[in-house]
């Protein structure tokens, strides 16, 4: 098969005028239960003789450092010893970086010392995957887009489609992920979010200041809620403690600004814009929408003393997309997108403060926090904006306000947590639509206010046996609304699960997991109004359910390298079923705008089954390589009954990704990507005849009748890149 699809990144050049200055890396090591420092720990560069003790306020630095990617392997009598992610080094600039350490929970002739780069988590100790700075710098194809990134690791589909970053994992819809920030949850990390599905074009999260993410895949800690798919856990890094210092990045996309420094001798911040310019792009190329986005992110954090810590974090998006109608004479292909293509108005922020109160065996953690959606899309025939032309008016704000309190214990060898979860969510939608509906020409118009009030708690308990050898825990959460009948008993959502993992030697174990996981429907299939009325309240729409399956082998040759087998099987139950097109929600197609905005019912049912295959190596010749390959099954079944292939249904998904690290500052990257082709529904070609059927959305319509029935070839796509750092 020929290669279709060639992305050769060379533009990437970040400007960091230093005059050649060395940098240096600097933290401090605690305790990871009471977060008191430990003094005398040992952390050394990672392949190298260079490294220090931290002091007796567990405080440690390394200075005359290159500016590079380096790793920490830190070990401490009576702790477990670890090796840290990549930490980004540049000139002149401290790298400040917090490391926890767990006890060990034997004595120290009973078990060895090691240090082990993958994680594995009590709680999660399959599905988890840990993502680094240097991944994201470095990987191809992704400028620097860590949903790109995350697209690279077993379990995620794979679109032909270069402009969206929509993230599938297991079988499940894009909206069946959950985000965090430093502990605070985020629900839209892309511009031009899908409202009710997540996905979007561009990343929001900026590169420069992530420090890692860690991704479930499966194996949930109870601690994390409403989501069946996935779960990501970004950490962001601190604002040095030196001096303010800038940074200016020039991407293929867009240009961004960093600023960070102290604020006190125990406080700091970082703050970080980003502006596009992919509208320049897109005009000077002849596309007829001219997309514009624009994002900021800000954190500070301030030390009180070494048993209390506050952060305030916020990010947000400003997103236009116009059209370009000052095109002369536009093409056939111009302007059928200028026919169809509403213009997008979108913004969105989440603000939050963590606060950590450490105590003798455990700490605290109140997480506050405010996130906003505004979303507007508008479309008049001909793009002649008068009343009478008007085919599409769409305005709706979603605001949530949330209060996370949790605890976690460690005594006696087990680790103890539980909390409890308070929202208030507001939603409101003005929707003018014209539609061709039952052969006719119909106009449908609401105006809904939705006020919802949520709740969960959740415990888990987790505990090593056999000289650490093998590790259970079990947890369990519940939540609930309010909203109706359907959904306001808690013991409808009891969500248990529980992870098993044995270590069958030192290099080989063996890990599973089962749980049982809900989601509530998105607030625009909730608060959908006709004549008043919220009619999928009436209907029932409940919390969905989907119980989860896995097991998996994990072998560990060295520090460098991990070679995993995963298998899994998900069962879905009350999933959204559209009363206007008889299909499941599985089965819309992944667009701009909104989604579920019709009558729904809770009716669909489904399964997604699959095997992960991964290796993952780092050499010692600056070579890092990733081999994933996955087989999956995603199937829901239709208004008759009979399993259908979802519409991210791609079967196998092959990526090898390899970079490479040179002389004089020199990096290269290539990442190869195989892909079964994605099944489609066909157009309804008599449908899309009418006159007055295409006019009101000029595009064809999709025959439902035969609901993905055809299938796309299967892709490749090959992304090159090279890179040169000037310090």
């Amino acid at each position: 098969m020929r290669i279709k699809h060639i992305y050769l990144l060379t533009g990437l050049i970040i400007f960091n005028i230093s005059y050649s200055q060395k940098g240096r890396i600097e933290g401090v090591i605690a305790d990871a239960a009471n977060n008191e420092p430990l003094p005398f720990t040992n952390i050394v560069i990672l392949g190298t003789n260079i490294g220090t003790t931290s002091d007796l306020s567990g405080k440690f630095i390394i200075t005359n450092l290159d500016p590079a990617f380096y790793q920490l392997q830190i070990s401490s009598i009576g702790y477990k010893a670890i090796i840290t992610q990549e930490i980004q080094v540049v000139s002149n600039k401290s790298a400040y970086i917090d490391i926890k350490l767990e006890a060990q929970q034997y004595n120290l002739e009973q078990i060895e010392i090691k240090a082990e780069k993958f994680v594995k988590k009590s709680e999660s100790p399959v599905s988890i995957r840990s993502i680094g700075i240097a991944e994201i710098e470095n990987s191809a194809g992704a400028n620097r887009d860590i949903s790109r990134i995350i697209q690279n690791y077993p379990g995620v589909a794979a679109f032909p489609a270069p402009n969206r970053n929509d993230i599938v994992v297991r079988g499940g819809a894009t909206n069946e992920s959950r985000y965090y920030i430093d502990e605070i949850e985020i629900p839209y990390i892309n511009h031009f979010a899908t409202q009710g599905a997540s996905g979007g074009t561009n990343g929001i999260l900026n590169a420069d200041l992530i420090r890692s993410a860690e991704f479930y895949a499966g194996a949930f800690p109870a601690s994390k809620y409403n989501a069946l798919s996935a779960v990501f856990d970004f950490k962001t890094i601190d604002g040095n403690n030196d001096r303010t210092k800038i940074r200016a990045t020039i991407g293929a996309s867009e240009f961004s600004v960093t600023a960070d420094g102290p604020v006190t001798e125990n406080s700091s911040y970082i703050i970080s814009a980003r502006r596009s310019y992919l509208q320049l792009l897109f005009k000077a190329i002849g596309l007829p929408f001219l997309p514009t986005f624009n994002d900021y992110q800000a954190k500070y954090k301030i030390k009180l003393n070494n048993k209390n810590e506050i952060t305030i974090m916020s990010i947000g998006a400003l997103d236009n997309m116009r059209l370009d109608n000052e095109i002369k004479n536009p093409s056939e292909f111009q302007q059928y997108i200028l026919n169809y293509l509403p213009t997008y108005l979108q913004w969105n922020y989440t603000t939050g403060i963590v606060y950590k109160h450490y105590q003798v065996n455990g700490y605290w953690t109140f997480v506050l926090s405010r996130n906003m959606l505004n979303n507007r899309q508008f479309k008049f025939f001909n793009n002649i904006e008068v009343d009478s032309n008007k085919l599409t008016d769409y305005v709706s704000e979603e605001q949530e306000n949330k209060l996370r309190i949790e605890k976690n214990i460690t005594k006696n060898g087990y680790k103890f947590s539980y909390g409890i979860l308070f929202e208030y969510a507001k939603y409101t939608n003005q929707t003018f639509q014209k539609l061709f509906f039952n052969n006719n020409l119909d106009t449908f118009q609401f105006d809904s206010k939705l006020n919802i009030f949520k709740y969960g708690a959740f415990v888990q308990v987790s505990r090593n046996f056999m000289a650490e050898r093998l590790t259970l825990s079990l947890g369990i959460r519940t939540d609930a609304t309010p909203y109706s009948n359907a959904t306001s008993n808690p013991l409808k959502q009891i969500s248990p699960r529980f992870s098993v993992s044995y270590d069958i030697t030192d290099k080989w174990s063996i890990n599973g997991n089962i749980g049982r996981y809900f989601q509530l429907p998105s607030y625009t299939i909730l608060g959908y109004k006709e004549n008043g009325i919220l009619i999928n309240k009436i209907n029932g729409i409940r919390y969905i359910q989907s119980d989860h399956y896995i097991m998996g082998f994990a072998y560990l040759p060295n520090k460098a390298t991990k070679i995993s087998l995963e298998g899994f099987y998900k069962n879905y139950n009350y999933y959204p079923f559209s009363l206007t097109d008889s299909i499941s929600f599985a089965f819309k197609p992944i667009d701009y705008g909104f989604i579920g905005n019709e009558p729904s019912i809770s009716a669909s049912k489904g399964h997604a089954y699959g095997i992960e295959f991964l290796l993952q190596s780092s050499f010692k010749n600056n070579l890092n390589f990733v081999f994933a390959y996955t087989f999956a099954v995603s199937e829901f079944k239709d208004k008759l009954n009979t399993y259908r292939s979802t519409s991210w249904d791609n079967r196998h998904i092959l990526n090898i990704t390899a970079n490479k690290k040179f002389k004089h500052n020199w990096n290269a990257a290539i990442k190869w990507r195989f892909a079964g082709g994605l099944p489609y529904t066909p157009y309804d070609l008599e449908k899309s005849s009418y006159i007055s059927a295409w006019n009101i959305q000029n595009r064809p319509y999709y025959d439902y009748n035969n609901l993905n029935g055809l299938r796309f070839k299967a892709f490749h796509q090959l992304d090159v890149r090279v890179e040169k750092l000037f310090v």
